[in-house]
């Protein structure tokens, strides 16, 4: 527990200290953002916000996790989620750079993305499947029954790194949003993490408060449920302090570097607690950024083709600017999520407990 508290504190810290001299660096290189005049036009005022202030979230959790977890000797799980948080964030940072400094808008071409994320993804699923305290059995929350899905589970579960790696990429369109969200459901699952690891220390002592022997095995197990505790909250920690710099009304962005490294995050520790199913639950606010995506464009596609009058299903897509162009500010749907998200935590926390 003092780990976990001592990486929220760190992690915090160091994205205090380091932000104001990476904006100034940002500033100085002239890597602002370019709004687009499809979007909100009350967006238009953020034209030349400094981007890619998400390194310092990596910065401060990554260094946090590190200081924090090493001394639990997980080195594998440690490894394992600075490949798919650190990974994610590199074609992310691409995408950044070659937008901001290359000058090129769309970024990195479509196949770069794919091949890029490609990696990461069937690279971390594989880890997990082979991995013989993660293999392919996933939990199926509230039942607390295993669903084998064999070989298939490379393939599924590198989908659901992709997606919700993007998803996460889709719902920093607001001020502080992914931040908050990230922070709030951060605790939810160092949460069930925690609990996780004292089951499992429970047993290797013997308390017996699962149906399975005791052995120097579940030791290990505890120790890399700890290790996911420790970077759940210094990934809390490091949001919490970019949320200084990253409120309404910004002065600086995360850009693709540190929504795809929240995604990576994320999605890793969820993998690794054999859990992907709480990510319908801790990351629904992300699920549904692309849900509205995906929704939008097909309601448009069906509606040109049956009445050949395109309809919109939301006024605009991701949804958070759908709220946003119905009249709610910035800040009111943000809250919106955050609450939303806090709630659907403590369920997803119920929902390990029970």
């Amino acid at each position: 527990m003092l780990r976990m508290i001592l990486a929220l504190i760190l992690s915090a810290a160091i994205v205090l200290l380091t932000g104001p001299k990476l904006i100034a660096w940002l500033r100085k290189l002239k890597l602002g953002q370019t709004m687009y005049e499809l979007g909100p036009q009350s967006h238009m005022k953020k034209q030349g916000t400094p981007i890619m202030g998400g390194l310092c979230i990596a910065l401060g959790c990554v260094v946090a996790f590190v200081v924090c977890g090493v001394t639990l000797g997980a080195w594998d799980h440690m490894l394992a989620l600075l490949f798919v948080a650190l990974g994610s964030m590199a074609v992310g940072f691409g995408d950044d750079w070659i937008k901001m400094v290359k000058k090129r808008h769309e970024g990195l071409t479509p196949w770069q993305k794919i091949i890029g994320q490609a990696v990461v993804c069937i690279g971390f699923a594989c880890y997990c499947y082979f991995h013989p305290e993660v293999g392919s059995k996933i939990i199926i929350p509230f039942f607390n029954v295993e669903w084998d899905l064999g070989i298939f589970y490379i393939p599924l579960l590198a989908l659901t790194v992709l997606f919700m790696v993007n998803s996460a990429n889709l719902q920093d369109g607001l001020d502080g949003i992914l931040s908050s969200v990230t922070a709030v459901g951060s605790i939810g699952w160092a949460a069930i993490a925690l609990f996780a690891a004292l089951i499992n220390m429970a047993n290797s002592l013997g308390v017996g408060m699962v149906d399975y022997p005791a052995d120097e095995a579940l030791l290990a197990l505890a120790g890399n449920y700890q290790t996911i505790a420790v970077f759940a909250l210094a990934l809390c920690g490091a949001c919490i302090g970019f949320l200084r710099f990253n409120h309404y009304p910004a002065t600086v962005f995360m850009g693709d570097t540190g929504s795809m490294f929240i995604g990576g995050a994320v999605v890793g520790m969820a993998m690794l607690l054999r859990q992907p199913f709480l990510l319908l639950l801790i990351g629904f606010t992300m699920v549904m950024s692309s849900v509205s995506v995906i929704l939008q464009r097909y309601y448009y596609k069906l509606t040109r083709k049956l009445t050949g009058t395109p309809k919109r299903l939301f006024k605009m897509s991701p949804i958070h600017h759908h709220f946003e162009m119905c009249g709610m500010k910035e800040t009111q749907i943000v809250l919106m999520y955050a609450i939303v998200t806090a709630v659907l935590s403590a369920i997803a926390v119920v929902s390990v407990i029970i």
